[in-house]
């Protein structure tokens, strides 16, 4: 029985605490604030645009700062660009 009573307490704080943050997660999106998570994807045209920076003098390290990312990661965006060509 006293397991049965701990049992239903620990369920019971589950729901609260789930409850809780559900409603900071609501409070938190309808306020227009960071929900945290994953930082966001750089698209393509934006490591083009540092790329061009890059060959114009800035230094690749200003560059990955100023965007929020490592310079390996601006390195390896690069690399990763799909290569256009023109006739």
């Amino acid at each position: 029985m006293v397991f049965t009573v701990m049992a239903a307490l620990a369920q019971m704080e589950l729901e609260i605490k789930r409850e809780r943050i559900t409603d900071s997660v609501a409070k938190r999106r309808a306020a227009g604030k960071d929900l945290g998570g994953r930082r966001q994807t750089f698209t393509d045209s934006q490591i083009r645009n540092a790329l061009r920076l890059i060959e114009s003098g800035e230094p690749a390290t200003q560059v990955a700062r100023d965007l929020g990312m490592s310079r390996a990661t601006l390195y390896r965006r690069i690399r990763e660009l799909p290569q256009t060509t023109t006739i």
